[in-house]
């Protein structure tokens, strides 16, 4: 007689396989999720092409230098807050937001986009070369200190987007820079919501407002 074998092994060694691919089934669900990236950030598309109603005179040329952050804690690219009714003294970055670039250069490319509506904007080195190319009077530079930009919290509802500049206008010589005038811009404006895109707003509309007041005050400075 021909022996016989047993189907309970291969049986029971089915029932192993799907029990250890629903166990790895299981496993892969716990795996935590794919990291959500952070929403970028900037100041909107800026001035857009428009007739104006009104001519008027166009205004001297200035160069714009760098603008710096002294510190560092603006030198990267994080939308910062801080609770004023908690801790003022420190800074916390937003965990899912962040600038396009960081604040400084966004800010200078804000205050060339506003201030070159009505006159030329040079970067600070080429207007050197430019004039002395030409043998003309080099404009005067406009320095930009960044001291402070953040969303500010005095209550859990309540909040605003601060901007502090410090503006320092300098006649360039070839002696070395002459001091024009220097001027402190604090702004704020209040954001409509409490969290980052509320924030990003408030700092907006608050560089916008600061920009406008470094404008006229470089309309008052006198003409050399």
């Amino acid at each position: 007689m021909m022996p016989t074998f047993s189907r309970f092994p291969s049986r029971a060694a089915g029932l192993a396989c799907a029990l250890l691919a629903a166990l790895a089934l299981a496993g892969c669900s716990g795996l935590p999720d794919k990291p959500t990236r952070a929403t970028m950030y900037d100041f909107g598309p800026g001035p857009t092409a428009a007739v104006p109603t009104t001519r008027q005179a166009p205004l001297p040329p200035l160069a714009l230098d760098d603008v710096s952050t002294p510190g560092g804690a603006l030198d990267n690219m994080a939308v910062l807050y801080r609770l004023g009714y908690a801790d003022t003294q420190q800074l916390r970055p937003y965990s899912q937001a962040r600038w396009s670039m960081p604040p400084a250069q966004l800010v200078r490319q804000r205050v060339r986009e506003q201030l070159g509506q009505r006159r030329a904007v040079f970067n600070a080195g080429a207007s050197v070369a430019l004039n002395r190319s030409q043998n003309a009077v080099l404009p005067l530079l406009l320095r930009l200190d960044l001291e402070e930009f953040s969303h500010l919290f005095s209550s859990p509802t309540a909040s605003v987007g601060l901007i502090r500049l410090r503006a320092t206008l300098l006649e360039v010589t070839p002696a070395g820079e002459k001091l024009v005038g220097q001027r402190n811009v604090i702004v704020q404006r209040p954001a409509p919501s409490s969290d980052a895109p509320g924030g990003v707003q408030a700092l907006t509309a608050a560089t916008d407002a600061a920009i406008a007041e470094i404008d006229q005050w470089l309309q008052q400075t006198p003409a050399r």
